[in-house]
């Protein structure tokens, strides 16, 4: 399987959810604005995405996808494949199940300890967590059929799904935009729809591919508990991350109103390359590199982890620095209008600043953390997750009191560039994988080919200036000018410096033939 092919068709059907994910962000902005409501539909959409992120992708994906790889390898791989996916879905389904009825009870408690709300504040969050809960088990269970699909190089429709989220919550605010309580329900009413639609599509996916499993009775087999002991310590390393997540809500809730808001229109610009770059990478080598660690070919699984680092830093310099460099007409181009006003998108824009610079080791943890998944080595992550968090904290308690909103993206940057190094300095010592000399060249050449391109998006921000403080049509035509006129300066002059193989650079804006695998 070629890495830039998947990695391509994984990022480029991602590139469609984010696309999708911008119109519903930049009509929600003018819809809801940066009211309390819109603050409390953040609390209850932030709930449940960060307990999937908890089962349903790192840690599931870490524990599932190599021993179901590692299944499909051997004699009767298919059908031995088949039986451990049904081994796990008997034992998931339950447990989920049982999970989602506890936190729909005690959520009054859960969301007032996370957010610090009270009264009408209090109220709307629990009923609107409460209609948005019910993700979790769906998107879980979409998590579970994408590792199935993503194992047999069918990577489609998993990469395609999320936009059904998008899609629904899009529709939400066509049909229903009068802002407030009433937009905050659709909105949330919305987000479990799209679950359904998620779902629904994987496992018409399955079906396609030839796998249709069939839920049975729990039991305990080998498998399982191989599954288990793999899984569990990835879902406590995932934990630490979450955790850290609740601890981002427990601060933004307690900075005023609106910062929930800015933060998550920040994150939106943030996980674009994040999303189409990182998530694809991740999902696109371990397969791959699981396959040559069962082989017993750990320099190959080490070459495949050095092109995938090599691919992300070429794409992500360029992203993390554009974003940086031209945060404030972005944001007000793509969100200011209707009751979003200035000073809503100045916050924004400085949140966006400072969270990207920690945008590039964010997408090498998702190339790094394979080396230790594929090896079912999930604990040594949740170590280093631990020690992050523990820095989190730290930071968040010396940052935010000075500087508020711009602390806490602050702490992030610096925990994420922290928990890259930490991860690969322990891959290094193992000699499962270092940064040999033509990589640490070709990443300093991205960096010198990144100046020229800052220097090109300040020059084009001096020349447009007035553009980017008109109407809507000025903004967007300014935004558009720094957009291409960054890639022009870039993507030439990595050519020129020789940061990236160029034929290989060649294939990203070559026209390739339809690619036809729907599963």
């Amino acid at each position: 399987m070629n890495l830039l092919k998947a990695t391509g068709t994984i990022g480029g059907l991602t590139m469609v959810s984010r696309i999708a994910g911008f119109g519903r962000e930049m009509l929600m902005s003018r819809v809801m604005g940066a009211s309390w409501q819109a603050d409390a539909f953040f609390v209850a959409f932030r709930l449940p995405n960060t307990f999937r992120r908890l089962f349903g992708e790192g840690a599931f994906s870490a524990g599932f996808v190599p021993l179901y790889s590692q299944r499909l390898q051997g004699e009767d791989g298919e059908a031995k494949a088949k039986r451990f996916s049904e081994e796990v879905l008997a034992v998931f389904v339950p447990t989920l199940i049982v999970f989602t009825l506890v936190f729909e009870i005690i959520m009054p408690l859960f969301v007032a300890a996370i957010s610090g709300y009270s009264g009408d504040k209090l109220g709307l969050a629990t009923f609107l967590t409460r209609i948005t809960f019910p993700y979790l088990l769906l998107i879980s269970l979409v998590s579970l059929f994408s590792g199935i699909l993503n194992s047999l190089a069918r990577f489609t429709a998993a990469a395609f799904a999320p936009a059904l989220l998008n899609l629904a919550m899009l529709t939400a605010l066509i049909f229903v935009p009068v802002g407030g309580t009433i937009t905050a329900t659709a909105l949330s009413i919305a987000v479990t729809l799209g679950g359904v639609l998620q779902l629904g599509l994987l496992l018409y996916a399955c079906k396609r591919a030839g796998v249709v499993l069939k839920l049975k009775r729990p039991k305990m087999t080998p498998g399982v508990r191989q599954f288990i002991r793999v899984v569990v310590p990835a879902t406590l390393g995932a934990g630490v991350y979450q955790i850290s997540a609740f601890i981002d809500t427990f601060f933004l809730a307690r900075l005023g109103t609106g910062s929930l808001s800015y933060f998550n229109y920040a994150d939106r610009l943030n996980q674009l390359p994040l999303g189409v770059i990182g998530a694809a990478l991740g999902t696109a080598i371990l397969p791959q590199v699981s396959k040559h660690v069962g082989a017993n070919e750990p320099d190959k699984a080490a070459k495949v982890q050095g092109q995938a680092a090599e691919l992300a830093m070429l794409l992500c310099l360029p992203a993390a620095l554009a974003l940086a460099v031209s945060a404030l007409p972005l944001v007000s181009a793509l969100f200011q209008g209707g009751r979003f006003t200035a000073e809503d998108a100045r916050l924004t824009a400085l949140t966006l600043s400072i969270v990207v610079l920690g945008l590039p080791a964010y997408v090498l943890v998702k190339v790094l953390t394979p080396g230790f998944y594929a090896r079912q080595d999930t604990a040594t992550p949740v170590k280093i997750a631990a020690l992050v968090l523990v820095a989190t904290v730290l930071l968040n308690f010396i940052l935010i009191p000075p500087f508020g909103i711009a602390g806490l993206a602050s702490a992030i940057a610096i925990t994420s560039w922290l928990n890259c190094l930490l991860l690969y300095v322990i891959l290094h010592r193992r000699g499962h994988f270092r940064i040999e000399g033509w990589l640490a060249s070709r990443v300093f050449r991205q960096l010198l080919a990144g100046a020229c391109m800052v220097a090109a998006l300040y020059g084009i921000r001096t020349l447009l200036g007035s553009w980017f403080e008109g109407s809507v049509g000025h903004r967007l035509v300014g935004v558009t000018a720094l957009v291409g006129g960054g890639m022009a300066v870039y993507f030439p002059a990595v050519w020129v410096f020789g940061g990236t193989d160029r034929d290989e650079l060649k294939s990203l804006f070559r026209r390739r033939r339809p690619y036809t695998d729907v599963g």
